[in-house]
């Protein structure tokens, strides 16, 4: 799955441990780090936990923790994070059901945007200036405690490409 999200140019952070199975250091590989650069790993230790807050579609707030180098949208799976929808295509930038509303002074942080993932917003509802796809987001130690929103409405890009294809 990794290889082939690669050959689509999918920009997911990507977690291993040593074959010794010790959980106190961490490989991480994300390549949408632009500071560390492409395809650049470094060693984390446990204690490298990044808090985020969740803002839910009816205002509840759910907090959780991730681990520097995993996106957004893996926090959301391993926490299991009630969120209705969020990561239906499993972060393979084929639908917005990601979409998640940031901070200013967050969203100044984060890397570039790259033209798959502008195709997606485009088609998500409730876009602002500060939206983002959060399989696209890898967490850094500067966004511990942020804040994003999830916007009211969900789109799936992949739900109206199939009822285009029905007609």
């Amino acid at each position: 799955m990794a290889a082939a999200n690669k050959l689509l140019g999918i920009s997911r952070c990507l977690l291993g441990s040593s074959r010794l199975g010790v959980p106190a250091v961490r490989t991480v590989m994300c390549p949408r780090s632009s500071r560390l650069g492409p395809g650049h790993i470094r060693a984390f230790s446990s204690e490298d936990k990044v808090t985020v807050k969740f803002i839910n579609r009816d205002g509840e707030t759910l907090v959780a923790q991730g681990k520097v180098g995993e996106s957004l949208l893996d926090v959301v799976v391993e926490k299991n994070l009630d969120i209705d929808g969020f990561g239906a295509c499993e972060g393979t930038l084929a639908c917005s059901t990601c979409h998640l509303i940031f901070e200013d002074h967050i969203f100044q942080q984060l890397d570039p945007i790259t033209d798959e993932e502008m195709d997606m917003l485009d088609l998500a509802y409730g876009l602002t200036d500060t939206s983002r796809l959060g399989c696209q987001i890898c967490l850094k130690k500067s966004m511990n405690g942020m804040t994003v929103k999830v916007p009211e409405s969900v789109a799936d890009v992949r739900q109206a490409v199939d009822m285009g294809k029905s007609s």
